[in-house]
């Protein structure tokens, strides 16, 4: 099945009104924290109060009593929220679910069963479903026709769900869990995450055909967002609003579905997280619409295993499909060695990862920089090389656009974050020195940057890369506006330097191109839509190409490692050449790993004009904020919460210096 357009659509048009779900749930570790109607965060407690319980202590303090209706580990934003689902969570035997032992495999991560339980009361199903059910494919037989942890989560949770029900109707588990399974399955293929506001994934949500019938692209022509609804939200239905058709061949299966909707509307669950498609490309009357189903920063390979393993199916898109490669998945698969060595790559890939995994759980900021660093500039570290009898090992290092590359330079921007702020931590065990803080603040703003300027290389080759470009310069450009805000720069006073006046926005305003005035005139989606993003794109790249220098060289100063790169907003140079050796840069330069770190900052540094350095800083970051937001409004429309958020950045604060109203220490306010 598929969908396409209905008309000739421009780039940054809804393609939908606000869908509702038929099924959501939110993950367990957000149950705590969020609505479980509407996914709204909770509002914080008025007062102090001892840290909540764990989810684990609540469940087991309900063990002795399956039959509450209200059980006391669901929170509500609302009492209307409470008495629209706190019902419906006992009646699909939700409740139940989370009563099972806590030693049984499925119980650590609930979402999809509670999400299928939820599908299972609302379709009234009580036989084993064909293949579709609402229109939506279960998928099935390509699930259970392999032998692999997904199928055990199949098994595993199709009978948890058929033991919730049994004992939710007071009966025996008869063995038979083949309806569950199916419904497991449909959820394992149409439900997606639900990530509110830009934040992480809050929950997922199943929508019926006119959002699951929309197929995957590598290349897509159209991206969707999230919106918490409160029940009392009005219900859409029908087909005014739907700017795209259901297209294919079955044209049975299509009556079947068009004529369920309104039912399967009538029983959804109304308080979830809506959802709208929006177009990031013009897109042709009777032309396919797609989204991505996986991060488009990922090589063919990688994509292609995601796929099959979550999805069943291998991609024949045109991006895949193309021959040669295209230059985005050349470049983001590039080695720089003699010949491509699978076992070596595989290696470094698993390095890199572990890296990254371990300063996400284990939260060594230090060690991971080290780590990351040194790959960057050696590769593979001679100990990680596994011998290999009879074959010489050959060290790998990666592109600087490589994937790898692109998800270090994100971890390190994180990494030097929290350094700063652990720097400064009244708590912490570690000196407070200021200056220090304020190094790793910079470095963290040039890899941010370094990031941004990668992607945009990549999505002037493809432009389905907008929404990630668009994250990319936001992060860099708060980076830089909290950088350039700090109150870390008063350290400077011991050596007379004079404090900042206050200094309206109006001040900082650029004459060179439009981004300023079309944001306060709340003009981006126009402009957009007029085919204005190649102007733009312009204006703004010319813009920061005589901001950038003035601000990099302060940015990187000890770490020498962001030194190869001469204009961080201008890659072409990188991403044209077949090779580039950063060992050898490094080695004819004298320039060690950033691990190996020297004085951050001397006297003779600390004599610049370190008051225009901000002003720079503060103007950078204020370009690359708002032609981030600029591009998120294509994809996501110019009222979003995104569009909000930047205004709040930029308007909040009107002042770079350290008075009263800004003593607040940014530095550990942003996160890449």
């Amino acid at each position: 099945m598929e969908m396409r357009s209905r008309e000739d659509i421009e780039m940054g048009t809804d393609l939908t009104p606000p869908l509702p779900p038929l099924a959501s749930s939110l993950h367990d570790s957000h149950l705590l924290s969020h609505c479980s109607a509407c996914f709204s965060p909770l509002p914080p407690s008025p007062s102090p109060s001892p840290p909540p319980p764990t989810l684990h202590t609540l469940l087991s303090n309900n063990t002795n009593n399956p039959n509450t209706s209200n059980p006391s580990f669901l929170r509500y934003c609302s009492p209307l929220c409470s008495a629209s689902d706190s019902p419906l969570h006992f009646s699909t035997a939700e409740h139940h679910l989370f009563l099972l032992p806590h030693s049984h495999p499925t119980t650590a991560h609930s979402s999809d069963l509670r999400a299928a339980l939820r599908l299972l009361y609302v379709l009234r199903l009580h036989t084993q479903p064909p293949n579709r059910v609402c229109g939506l494919l279960t998928n099935r037989h390509h699930f259970v026709s392999e032998c692999d942890d997904t199928l055990a989560r199949i098994r595993d949770g199709g009978k948890a769900m058929a033991i919730a029900r049994c004992m939710r109707d007071g009966r025996e588990f008869s063995g038979d869990s083949r309806l569950e399974e199916a419904l497991l399955c449909l959820v394992l293929t149409n439900a997606v995450e639900v990530q509110v506001n830009g934040g992480s994934a809050l929950g997922i949500a199943v929508y019926d055909w006119c959002f699951s019938w929309i197929n995957h692209s590598c290349s897509p022509n159209a991206c969707y967002r999230f919106l918490p609804c409160p029940p009392e939200t009005p219900l859409f239905s029908g087909k005014s609003g739907l700017q795209i058709v259901p297209g294919g061949d079955d044209e049975i299966e299509m009556e079947n579905a068009v004529r369920s909707r309104i039912e399967s509307i009538e029983g959804c669950n109304i308080s979830g997280p809506r959802i709208i498609v929006r177009s990031i490309k013009a897109i042709k009357k009777g032309e396919e619409v797609w989204v991505a189903y996986t991060d488009l920063l990922q090589p063919k390979a990688i994509r292609h295993a995601e796929l099959w393993v979550k999805y069943r199916f291998s991609c024949c898109c045109s991006r895949c499909n193309a021959s040669p490669p295209t230059y985005v998945d050349l470049v983001l698969q590039e080695i720089l060695a003699e010949s491509n060595i699978d076992e070596e790559i595989r290696e470094l890939t698993d390095y890199v990862d572990d890296a990254i995994a371990d300063y996400l759980s284990v939260g060594n900021p230090e060690a991971c920089c080290e780590m990351l660093e040194k790959v960057l500039v050696q590769g593979l570290p001679d100990e990680q090389l596994e011998p290999i009898v009879g074959k010489s090992r050959a060290n790998i290092r990666l592109h600087a656009l490589h994937h790898l590359s692109l998800a270090t330079y994100t971890t390190l921007a994180s990494a030097y974050t929290v350094r700063a702020s652990q720097l400064l931590d009244p708590h912490s065990e570690m000196d407070g020195d200021e200056l220090e803080a304020l190094s790793l603040s910079k470095t963290s703003a040039a890899y941010s940057l370094l990031l941004a300027g990668a992607t945009h290389h990549l999505f002037l080759s493809d432009s389905s890369l907008i929404s990630s470009t668009a994250n990319f310069w936001m992060n860099a450009g708060e980076s830089l506006l909290s950088l350039a805000r700090s109150s870390l720069w008063n350290s400077f006073v011991q050596w007379r330097l004079p404090l900042l006046n206050l200094l309206s926005l109006q001040s900082h305003k650029c004459y060179k191109c439009s981004l300023a005035d079309k944001f306060e005139a709340n003009s981006f989606g126009s402009e957009a839509q007029s085919g204005g993003l190649e102007n733009i794109s312009k204006q703004f790249l010319n813009c920061i190409s005589s901001i950038t220098p003035k601000v990099w060289s302060s940015l990187i100063q000890a770490r020498h490692l962001c030194k190869i790169f001469k204009d961080p907003s201008d890659i072409n140079w990188l991403g044209q050449m077949e090779t580039f050796k950063i060992w050898d840069f490094l080695a004819h330069s004298g320039c060690t790993s950033s691990s190996q770190h020297e004085e951050s900052i001397n006297e003779c540094e600390a004599q610049r004009d370190t008051n225009q350095e901000r002003i720079n800083m503060y103007k950078l970051g204020f370009h690359c904020l708002l032609y981030g937001g600029f591009l998120s409004s294509i994809c996501y429309g110019p009222s979003s919460f995104l569009t909000c958020y930047i205004r709040n950045l930029v308007c909040g604060e009107e002042s770079l210096t350290g008075n009263s109203s800004h003593q607040k220490d940014p530095v550990s306010k942003f996160q890449v």
